[in-house]
């Protein structure tokens, strides 16, 4: 299917079949072409076969006459497989060929039809007119019996509209196929970049909530760095304390730095912290906003040890719910919303939130939010789910690694 789509984008205004010949790529037939070749052939060798048998029976007709005209005829059905290489030449040779041969008219037939596939409107018209032109002469120089001059006329140059005419459609849809082709691959690459734009803006979020955690670690370490310097005289227990503290600190300072050059990959952009960065503690506060926004929310947390929730956690938890929150806002206002944060060390944390949806309703919206989740569950080891649930609710589903 490819190679069909490639061949046919030649078809396209100003595309590769209407280059210069120098400036076109060699394309090797296909199963196909062979066998459309084969059969255009057969087609033209039986009309010049029939063309052939009557000429026999044409005792009017000198010996010489006809036995040239079987002559030419052959050697026109087997430059009918030169078609695609040089259709419009081919079929401009023909056309005089048809005025003295009888048995290649079915190969002027087949290169009239190639060239109204394979080449512009104009190069159509010009080989089409050619052909027309010289329908009177050969009823002149051969008329046919059974009809009438006008009726000849007619009906040979009716068969060339035909012709052309079908020629021309076939092109038309394939110059559609690769149109729509084109189209949808360039859709599918504007989608990936919408979603790696997504991806991008929420690892620069991300960085930046880490950027405010980390300055709040260093200046915990400040102060109990400046409490050793200044209080010198402090007792063994207390500066082993501030000690471990500044250990502990450090530590997880050097974690916090290595995830936001894990996380931020843009380079060495100066980011602002905007304001101070949620907790877990923080989803009570979440879900009355919401409710004072109107909305019919229920919040379970059955979090064991919530006063050991990490950090980035927390965090990591509440933006979770508070875009879960905002996309049930945006696509089931009136509706009732369940939350669901339970969770303990070493078993992990999970956020759940359900909502109704009416019969039949998509899911509107872009989707870079629950992409960015997505980015954000993946890139702390966990994982996300998303869509419709067994009970026809839309879900929410998140679980995030809680170490013991």
């Amino acid at each position: 299917m490819t190679q069909h789509v490639t061949e046919y984008r030649w078809l396209l205004p100003g595309g590769l079949r209407d280059a210069p010949p120098k400036e076109r790529p060699r394309v090797r037939r296909s199963t196909r072409d062979w066998i459309v070749d084969t059969v255009i052939f057969l087609l033209a060798a039986g009309i010049g076969l029939l063309a052939a048998v009557e000429i026999q029976g044409n005792l009017d007709l000198p010996k010489p006459v006809r036995i040239a005209d079987q002559l030419i005829g052959v050697v026109s059905c087997a430059s009918v497989w030169l078609r695609r290489r040089w259709p419009v030449g081919l079929a401009l040779a023909l056309v005089p060929v048809s005025l003295v041969s009888e048995v290649g008219g079915g190969a002027g037939v087949a290169a009239l039809f190639t060239v109204a596939v394979h080449r512009p409107f104009k190069h159509a018209a010009l080989v089409a007119g050619l052909n027309m032109a010289t329908v009177p002469v050969y009823l002149v120089m051969r008329p046919d019996p059974e009809l009438s001059f006008r009726a000849g006329l007619a009906v040979m140059i009716l068969a060339l509209l035909v012709v052309t005419i079908w020629g021309m459609l076939v092109r038309a849809r394939r110059q559609l196929v690769v149109s729509l082709h084109e189209r949808a691959e360039r859709a599918e690459t504007e989608a990936e970049l919408r979603v790696e734009g997504a991806r991008r803006l929420e690892r620069e979020r991300i960085a930046r909530e880490m950027h405010d955690v980390l300055a709040h670690r260093l200046s915990l370490l400040s102060v109990h760095a400046g409490a050793l310097e200044y209080r010198p005289d402090m007792p063994p227990d207390d500066v082993a304390k501030a000690a471990e503290v500044i250990r502990s600190g450090a530590h997880q300072a050097l974690q916090d730095l290595r995830e936001v050059i894990g996380v931020l990959r843009l380079g060495a952009e100066e980011t602002v912290p905007d304001r101070p960065q949620p907790t877990l503690s923080d989803l009570t506060g979440l879900a009355e906003e919401s409710r004072a926004a109107g909305m019919d929310v229920t919040l379970d947390l059955k979090v064991t040890g919530k006063e050991e929730v990490p950090a980035r956690l927390g965090r990591n938890a509440y933006r979770i719910a508070q875009e879960g929150l905002t996309n049930a806002r945006k696509h089931a206002a009136a509706a009732p919303v369940s939350m669901v944060v339970a969770g303990g060390p070493g078993d992990g944390l999970t956020v759940e939130i359900h909502n109704p949806m009416t019969e039949g309703q998509a899911i509107p919206g872009s989707g870079t939010g629950l992409i960015g989740l997505t980015e954000r569950a993946e890139l702390m080891g966990g994982r996300l789910e998303y869509g419709r649930a067994p009970d026809g609710r839309f879900r929410l589903s998140a679980w995030l690694p809680w170490a013991a």
